[in-house]
């Protein structure tokens, strides 16, 4: 009797040994997927800040909250000029600040997106782009990818994915296709099934996905664009456009500006900006133009992924939340996964050290009336 119960014993502790060796298999070879996601913006991208400071903008607690909110992944802007010096040598602090973030992913079961921002030979906002003109400065891009691919090959293809760059903008689509595919090759000699995330020409725009030329029976990339649609309204009174000039109200949904916004400003500005009291926006605009990057997506039997979507902190509040509730109505619709641009930068989830409660659970379908009641 003693020895059958040990052999019982035995039995199921192999048992439950393979049973955790079969999920931890699965875990790992599981395909990339992506919901819901937050953009971690100015950290190791568009930032002047080094050493502690930079160390201490994004941390554990970070990633920990990210998770508890319902979020399922991170977007991480890299630059060039963050993670190698001039001469090509990797910035180890900044690598092992990226390797920090990426365990911490994984320990918060979140997957990550590492993505190239911005290169030393193209900025998406800059006039001239090396990148389309230099054969040095093309070479130098597809070395950062194999440098970067030589620091994280290591991670799980289940929960590490490379964007290729960000918001490409090339003269000709053409020219932009050309240096994708290279670039795609070359991973591919390293990591042959990573998933790669490519975005479309012109900063990304749902309207150039149609331009993208893929290569054939490769199942493991997935087709991204961003949006910021009406641009005057997510990018109201931002620093850095033309658009700061004005200074009317814009609403949504409906009529981005109506006549009488216009005829408190200047016959001037009034006239230069006339032509967004015809531009309409609700649900039904964005559903019609996320068709016409799904129906790409269908072609190529691929995936879809909007990178980037947001809303400047300056927009009016009540009109924000209605566009934050039906975008993301329409991407949960449509199957479409996302990443709002950002966490806590001017368009952030995080506003002056807090949640904004609001702006999440809008961004998780959360309707306020359930709040209530409960």
């Amino acid at each position: 009797m003693k020895n059958m119960r040990k052999l019982f014993y035995l039995i199921t502790a192999c048992f439950v040994l393979i049973c955790i060796s079969c999920k931890d298999k699965h875990e790992e070879c599981d395909d990339f997927k992506l919901d819901r996601g937050v953009n971690i913006s100015h950290w190791l991208s568009q930032s002047n800040v080094r050493g502690k400071a930079r160390a201490d903008y994004f941390t554990e607690k970070d990633v920990a909250y990210i998770a508890s909110e319902g979020f399922d992944h991170l977007r991480i802007p890299i630059d060039e000029e963050q993670m190698f010096f001039e001469d090509g040598e990797k910035d180890t602090e900044a690598f092992a600040l990226l390797h920090d973030a990426l365990t911490w992913c994984r320990k918060y079961n979140l997957r990550a997106v590492v993505d190239l921002h911005i290169l030393r030979s193209h900025y998406f906002n800059a006039d001239v782009k090396p990148l389309f003109t230099e054969v040095k400065a093309q070479e130098a891009f597809y070395e950062c990818w194999r440098k970067i691919s030589s620091e994280l090959h290591t991670y799980s293809n289940g929960w590490v994915a490379y964007e290729l760059m960000n918001e490409p903008v090339a003269d000709k689509s053409e020219d932009w296709n050309r240096l994708l595919n290279r670039c795609i090759e070359v991973i591919r000699e390293l990591e042959p099934d990573r998933t790669l995330i490519v975005g479309s020409n012109l900063w990304q725009s749902y309207k150039t996905v149609k331009d993208l030329e893929l290569p054939e029976n490769d199942k493991n990339i997935i087709i991204s664009f961003h949006y910021y649609y009406p641009f005057l309204f997510t990018h109201y009174k931002a620093s850095w456009t033309p658009e700061v000039e004005y200074t009317g109200a814009v609403h949504y949904p409906g009529n981005v500006v109506l006549p009488e916004d216009l005829a408190l400003l200047s016959p001037e500005i009034a006239g230069k900006y006339e032509s967004w009291t015809h531009e309409i926006y609700n649900k039904d605009v964005f559903a019609e133009n996320f068709e016409e990057v799904l129906q790409v997506a269908r072609l190529h039997g691929l995936k879809v992924y909007c990178g980037e979507y947001g809303c400047i902190n300056s927009s009016p509040v009540p009109d924000r939340i209605r566009w934050w509730r039906d975008i993301n109505e329409v991407f949960t619709s449509k199957g479409i996964a996302r990443a709002v641009w950002d966490y806590k930068g001017g368009f952030g989830i995080i506003k002056q050290g807090r949640p904004d409660r609001d702006m999440i659970d809008a961004l998780m379908g959360i309707c306020q009336t359930e709040k209530k009641k409960e």
